[in-house]
């Protein structure tokens, strides 16, 4: 009996040997595992979406932009044209300016040479008066250009702000 309770034990410590070297064997291949299973997650960077999904998506999309587009494409060509009417203006002031300078130059050197022509023919006072109707003919004249250039200007603004008026509706 006591060789079969011998071999028992043998038989025992041999079996704990083996379940202790299978221990350290698990305990190996497991302690790994928190970080196998962090490696083995699948994760998913970038959905597959199906085709009509997305011409979906992109059809909304171009849906919002497209009346903002149109919207902002008025708006700059509305101003494009404001512009230009302002430099159109700015053009005809600028031509109606020129055009009085070049009237003031043409009068004053037209009056040194009037006024030198009434001094040599200045013989009592009825030239002298003559000479005072002249010069106020020749205010009163410049006065009626200045008022027809500023009603000509006037008119083409009208039109202008009526092409414009015109436009809108």
């Amino acid at each position: 009996m006591a060789a079969s309770l011998s071999s028992s034990v043998a038989s025992l410590q041999s079996s704990l040997g083996l379940l202790d070297s299978s221990i350290s064997i698990l305990d190996s291949g497991v302690s790994d595992f928190p970080r196998l299973c962090k490696v083995l997650q699948t994760t998913r960077h970038f959905e597959l979406l199906p085709e009509p999904t997305l011409r979906e998506a992109q059809q909304s999309l171009l849906d919002e932009i497209t009346p903002s587009i149109a919207h902002l494409l008025s708006l700059a060509s509305s101003h494009v044209e404001k512009l230009s009417r302002r430099e159109q203006g700015l053009r005809a002031k600028c031509e109606l300016q020129e055009g009085r300078l070049y009237s003031n130059e043409n009068r004053q050197s037209s009056n040194r040479t009037q006024n030198g022509a009434l001094g040599q023919r200045a013989s009592g006072g009825s030239t002298a008066a003559r000479a005072a109707e002249l010069r106020r003919l020749v205010q009163k004249k410049e006065r009626l250009k200045y008022t027809v250039e500023r009603l000509e200007l006037q008119s083409r603004q009208r039109e202008r702000q009526l092409r414009k008026s015109m436009a809108f509706q």
